[in-house]
Parts: structure tokens; C-alpha cells; sequence
């Protein structure tokens, strides 16, 4: 057993009467949590969900201070495994439990996923929270009978973590990708494998019930009106796999799209994801859900002490692709 620092370092929000004191500071190692599993944290990465933790509205944080940080990768150090390399996201993590932004965690064991044969840490987090929800809507949406070949599908939200890891491995699959976005990004999209950029206001549709049937299906990572000028766009048949809500939480809609054209809206939710479907598609990522830009174009990396601007800038929608932070 590898005995653990009396103090380590970690990136810490923590709620006072003048908003939130975030930043780095060095914490007491017995203050980790519970959990019978302790991981020496090699990289974390940065999500939208992240940020929100570590601001006075962001109505994420459930504890105070917190180490934010909804995924991990790293080698544990004490515990069952101990030796391995393995990846944890989801459940409470980084929100009602410390995260992944210290270079030690104390998790439960039955968050903990063995790495899959083919995956560095750095590659898990480059995949990640974001990466693993952009994988199960693709799987999701297969499972429900899209093919290659059924005609263009669609993904909102293109240059975030979840969009652009969609774009990657729907391309990679043989889809014909159409990317959305509200940035000037298309030299970034073509190069993850989207056949078609186009702006954020060309996918609003003509505010009919049912609309010209343009696209065989959609992952959608924005949510709001976005979300909700989707349907009457959806070939027959065919569906939406929804994960976000950046564009917010109510859906205006009619039931004509769901009724008459047999559209189905699939919900996408990683963080209680059963550990069966979650380990059998962390092996698909290293294999054939594998985004083949995963060394390059879909991340970046950055240290614990460069974190806190990448925060604020996600939030204002300057991030992207995923943003991988070296911790170890």
C-alpha cells in the first residue's frame, strides 16, 4: 500500500458571504471524502458542468469547499486495484464529493472503471465526461436503428466537448455529418469529418409543426428552443439524442413531429449511468467509438495552475473542443 501525503494540492471552491473563493490550495488528505479507493489523479479535464461549481449561481455544488472536477484518470494507490490504471466520472463527483482537480481522490470502488487495453489517461480525459455522453448518443441513437446511409445527421453545440467528439466518431462511422455552431469554426469542423458547417440560426427551421425533413437524426447538446426546432426537422422515424441544456431547460414544442412522424426524443444522461452500459462503452472508445482525432485536434492540456481563466471562458462559450488538465 503506497502511503499517501499527509497534504496535497488541489483547485478548491469554496462558497463565502462575498460569492465563491476559488483557487489552489493545499488540502488535508484525510479531508478527501469516503470511499474505499484511492486514486493518484494523473489528468482531469474541463466541463461546462465544472465551471458552474465554482460559481455563486451555478447551482451545482453541493458541498462547501469542494474540489471540483466530474472525471478522473489516474493509477490507484490504495484499495481494491491497487496498481491499475483506471478512469471515475459521473455519480457525485466533483459536485457532492471531491473531484478530479486534486492529485490524490478518495471515491467509492463501485464508481471506479479498470482503463480499457488502448487508452492512456490523457486519452480518457481527452475523451472524458463530455466524450462519453457524445459516444453514448451515438450508440443510443443506433441502438434505435440509424445507419450510415439513412442521410445527414445533424449535431448542435459542434465545437463543444460533447459536439465535437460526436462529429469525430459519427464521421468515423460513415455518417454524413452536418455540424452546427454559433462560432466561426470551420476549418476545426472539417477537420474532425463534418461534411456540412453551418451557423446556429440555419437549424431553426420555418417554425412550422411539421417542417421539411431534413436531417435522419440529431445529437443535441444545447437543449432550449435549439432543441426544440429539431423535431419538425427529423426524417420519419428517426430520433434526437438530447444530453444538454446551455440554451436552457424548457422545450417548446407540439406533439405533430412525435405523433405523425414517429419521432423519438432519446434523453442522454452519463452521470448515473449503469456500470455495465458505462464500462461496455469505455471499451468501444478505445475500439470502434474511438474518435480518430484524439491526439490532436479534439484536445488541448493545460496544468492545474492554468484552470481558472479556462473556467471562465467555457461558461462564455470560448472553449473548444475538450480541455485536458494535467494534474500529476
Amino acid at each position: 500500500m503506497a502511503e499517501l501525503p499527509d497534504e496535497i494540492r488541489a483547485f478548491v471552491a469554496e462558497k463565502g458571504d462575498d460569492g465563491v473563493d476559488r483557487g489552489l490550495r493545499t488540502i488535508a488528505a484525510a479531508d478527501l471524502g469516503d470511499g474505499d479507493v484511492v486514486v493518484r489523479v494523473d489528468c482531469s479535464s474541463v466541463n461546462y458542468k465544472d465551471a458552474l461549481a465554482t460559481i455563486p449561481k451555478g447551482q451545482v455544488a453541493r458541498i462547501s469547499p469542494l474540489v471540483p472536477g466530474i472525471d478522473l484518470a489516474g493509477t490507484v494507490v490504495e484499495g481494491p486495484g491497487e496498481g491499475t490504471e483506471v478512469l471515475v466520472h459521473g455519480y457525485d463527483l466533483g459536485v457532492a464529493h471531491h473531484g478530479g482537480y486534486a492529485e490524490y481522490a478518495r471515491v467509492p470502488g463501485d464508481w471506479v472503471v479498470p482503463l480499457p487495453d488502448g487508452l492512456s489517461t490523457k486519452q480518457a480525459m481527452a475523451i472524458g465526461t463530455a466524450g462519453f455522453t457524445a459516444a453514448m448518443s451515438v450508440a443510443r441513437l443506433e441502438h434505435h436503428g440509424l445507419e450510415p446511409g439513412d442521410g445527414p445527421v445533424l449535431v448542435t453545440g459542434a465545437t463543444g466537448g460533447v459536439g465535437s467528439t460526436a462529429v469525430s466518431i459519427l464521421a468515423a462511422r460513415g455518417y454524413e455529418v452536418v455540424a452546427s455552431s454559433g462560432k466561426d469554426a470551420r476549418e476545426y469542423l472539417e477537420s474532425l469529418g463534418a461534411a456540412e458547417v453551418i451557423g446556429r440560426e440555419d437549424v431553426a427551421g420555418d417554425g412550422k409543426p411539421l417542417g421539411r425533413q431534413r436531417w435522419a437524426a440529431a445529437v443535441d447538446s444545447v437543449g432550449g428552443a435549439v432543441l426544440a426546432g429539431l423535431f419538425p426537422q427529423i426524417h420519419y422515424g428517426g430520433a434526437v439524442a438530447a444530453s444538454g441544456l446551455t440554451a436552457g431547460v424548457k422545450v417548446e414544442t407540439t406533439v405533430m413531429p412525435f405523433i405523425l412522424r414517429s419521432v423519438s426524443l432519446i434523453g442522454v444522461d452519463s452521470v448515473m449511468a449503469p456500470m455495465d452500459e458505462r464500462a461496455e462503452l469505455w471499451s468501444r472508445l478505445a475500439d470502434d467509438l474511438r474518435p480518430p482525432q484524439l491526439d490532436d485536434e479534439i484536445a488541448r492540456e493545460i496544468t492545474l495552475d492554468e484552470l481558472e481563466p479556462v473556467l471562465d471562458s467555457i461558461l462564455k462559450g470560448g472553449v473548444t473542443g475538450r480541455t485536458v488538465v494535467r494534474v500529476a
